[in-house]
């Protein structure tokens, strides 16, 4: 069977795609196109896969982006693989002038705003609408935007990837007993009986790092630790409290292992995006508050199960109650759901597996 030739344009290879992309070209002849890695992509660890760079030019604070489709033209490439972003003008060319050049043109991106998941969940943005209306398929990045657009276009070819990260087998696979644990503790420095983790970049005040901070200020020093992995522009100044062990950037596995083991609930309280599927890989139960207009989340803030695998709080006050009614055996019930819904639906050869069932 003749390999497809296939074209993917992203900003970007960060780290946590290789897998995606190195199992896509065990099936396809890919090329990886990409136009970005400034100075806004600092705290990304970027992957060192083989890529082509192309040029671009933005404007509106990078809003709308030309970028040279030339490359992309070539005869060899059957289908083009493009980012599902109304801003790229270049884009809308390729899309509107498929009767001449005869590509098979695939979105791929998130099909709502993070910005404006609440009004565009109920009436989706009619930019989106055009383009996907315009492409011969869509890579969605969670099953819940796939059920919405599939009302829309019944017939188009529009898959839920289940966007996962790469090395999430190996995350699964991680596992310390309890001596082992007690024992890291003890090595780390760490008192506190219950442990919560926060692993996200600090780039996004979204993410509601003063949520972050008011819990560590509310909750009891002595018997709530907070292991802090991140760093960026908006990073509070975590010194001043004795409860809060911060790691900074992070990417060595085995110090990685070492703290989410020690921790017993992810903590993050808002813009909850791929960071949740490690921490679940990990077998952490997710705290995190519920999307509202004060505090948006990601598109896979869907994988969190309420009272499941994590639990949706309203404010503090509920995140205080809820850790004081909580007892050891309702987080490793919690931690067991978050690593099966990992394997049943997160796995990199399922994300492979989708994405190559419209190509």
């Amino acid at each position: 069977m003749t390999l497809k030739n296939v074209a993917l344009l992203n900003p970007l290879v960060p780290h946590y795609r290789e897998e995606f992309f190195k199992q896509l070209a065990t099936h396809v002849d890919l090329d990886i196109y990409i136009y970005e890695g400034g100075s806004e992509y600092a705290n990304f660890n970027v992957s060192d896969l083989q890529v082509k760079k192309i040029k671009s030019f933005g404007f509106f604070g990078n809003r709308f982006i030309f970028y040279n489709i030339i490359p992309l033209m070539a005869k060899k490439y059957d289908t083009l693989v493009l980012m599902l972003h109304f801003g790229h003008i270049s884009s809308w060319f390729l899309l509107l002038t498929q009767i001449f050049h005869r590509k098979k043109v695939i979105l791929w991106g998130q099909g709502i705003s993070i910005k404006r998941y609440l009004q565009e969940q109920k009436k989706p943005n009619l930019l989106f609408r055009w383009m996907i209306g315009l492409s011969h398929g869509v890579w969605l990045y969670t099953e819940e935007e796939q059920k919405q657009w599939k009302k829309i276009f019944p017939t188009k070819s529009i898959v839920a990837l289940n966007n996962t990260i790469s090395g999430v087998e190996e995350v699964l696979a991680t596992n310390y007993t309890e001596d082992e644990r007690s024992a890291l503790k003890e090595k780390h420095g760490i008192q506190q009986d219950i442990c919560l983790i926060y692993c996200a970049r600090f780039d996004n005040p979204y993410r509601r790092f003063d949520l972050l901070t008011q819990a560590i200020e509310l909750l009891d020093a002595k018997k709530y630790g907070f292991i802090i992995v991140g760093e960026g522009t908006h990073k509070p100044n975590f010194q001043s409290y004795p409860n809060v062990y911060d790691y900074g950037k992070v990417y060595e596995k085995h110090l990685k292992d070492e703290l989410f083991s020690m921790a017993d609930l992810y903590y993050q309280p808002g813009w909850i995006g791929l960071s949740v599927v490690e921490a679940m890989a990990y077998g952490k139960p997710i705290l995190t508050f519920r999307r509202s207009d004060q505090v948006l989340q990601c598109v896979e803030y869907s994988y969190i199960k309420d009272r499941q695998n994590g639990i949706l709080l309203d404010n503090l006050d509920e995140l205080k109650q809820t850790l004081s009614n909580m007892v050891q055996e309702d987080i490793q019930e919690m931690g067991e759901a978050s690593k099966q819904f990992v394997k049943n639906k997160l796995l990199m050869r399922n994300m492979t597996e989708n994405a190559l069932s419209i190509l």
